[in-house]
């Protein structure tokens, strides 16, 4: 069986250490803490778990600091995770036995990244990510904020999660990060540009955003995921910004890299069912739910746009165009994922008086 190395960056943690590091210390055979500057309690309840507790001056640069960490690792594997990740119960029981049988001869495992999960358990937001990686390779973190981890060799894909459970979101931090790397005049690479685009769309500065990512696209170079992406996000900020037309454009565009996904599909019967296209709306939305997410794909899959969401909106444009018992089934598939849906149930109300059903 091999033996496995918990390699964690921390800063400022009191109130999420703990609920980490309880889902995993019992499976990891080492726990390997670097703090970057806490004023908190953050080290004294780290030192509750484990006495390899080490100190890392911040620079500003997250893959430093996560280099750093997996310096202190010594055993098969390294296993890492943020302070607000959390491993459930049916993916511990997974992990274990992922442990007990793994072939040494693996060099990484990616695992299941559910970046977000709605009141009702739902997954929002999951990627994959290398999350279990052989010690002796010295695999490094590249990028000094969303970094990755440069791994080749041998590769497997596991069905196991690792759940973020944030409880507050640090506005603007990675932004200047960014900006930083602007002023020294750094060369951006394509997935900088796709990423700078991210933070920049999440702070409300959408006219940069698009900026950022028109340079993603322009660049031949970089991940065909991040350009997918660029132009849905793209049209994102078109939207907020009024501009119908280039919000469509944009969507549109995204069909240059790839298939059609479900994430472009549901925005783009969006943009037709706010003319009140209900017709055209409706056939975009039922394209959405007909894509299906590839268990192996590596970038984001945003799972409301496959699910409960364009069904809700099926609902809404199938009772405008008067049919009321497809706006009732498709509002009934919506509430499989959100029961206590206010908006779903008053629709279930007002569709059960118009086809009388008791």
């Amino acid at each position: 069986m091999i033996t496995i190395s918990l390699c964690m960056i921390v800063k400022n943690e009191e109130e999420l250490l703990s609920r980490c590091l309880d889902t995993v210390k019992d499976i990891v055979d080492e726990i390997n803490i670097v703090d970057t500057g806490s004023t908190d309690r953050t080290v004294e309840i780290a030192k509750q778990y484990t006495d390899r507790v080490f100190f890392f001056e911040w620079i500003g640069n997250f893959g430093a600091a996560r280099n750093e960490s997996f310096k202190y690792a010594t055993k098969d594997y390294i296993l890492y995770l943020d302070a607000d990740d959390v491993i459930l119960e049916e993916d511990r029981i997974k992990l274990k036995k992922l442990k007990e049988t793994l072939d040494p001869s693996v060099d990484s495992v990616s695992m299941y990244y559910d970046a977000g999960t709605d009141e009702y358990g739902n997954v929002t937001l999951r990627y994959r990510r290398n999350r279990l990686v052989k010690r002796e390779r010295n695999f490094v973190w590249r990028g000094d904020c969303h970094q990755y981890l440069d791994v080749s060799g041998n590769i497997i894909n596991a069905d196991i999660s690792v759940t973020h459970k944030k409880i507050k979101h640090a506005v603007g931090r990675t932004v200047s990060i960014y900006e930083k790397k602007i002023e020294r005049g750094d060369t951006f690479s394509p997935r900088d540009y796709f990423y700078y685009g991210n933070e920049l769309r999440e702070n409300g500065r959408h006219e940069k955003a698009i900026e950022s990512y028109g340079k993603n696209l322009a660049m031949k170079e970089g991940w065909v995921e991040d350009k997918i992406f660029a132009c849905i996000f793209r049209g994102d900020c078109y939207r907020h910004l009024g501009d119908d037309e280039n919000e469509l454009k944009s969507l549109f565009e995204s069909f240059k890299y790839a298939a059609p996904r479900a994430e472009a599909c549901s925005r783009i019967g969006y943009c037709f069912q706010r003319k009140k296209e209900y017709k055209k709306a409706a056939f975009w939305y039922e394209l959405a739910i007909k894509q299906v997410p590839e268990p192996d794909r590596w970038s984001f899959v945003y799972t409301d746009y496959h699910t409960w969401y364009p069904n809700l909106q099926l609902c809404v444009c199938y009772y405008n165009l008067g049919d009321y018992q497809k706006s009732y089934d498709r509002n009934e598939e919506a509430r499989k994922y959100r029961p206590q849906d206010k908006r779903i149930l008053a629709n279930k109300k007002l569709l059960e008086g118009k086809l009388q059903i008791v």
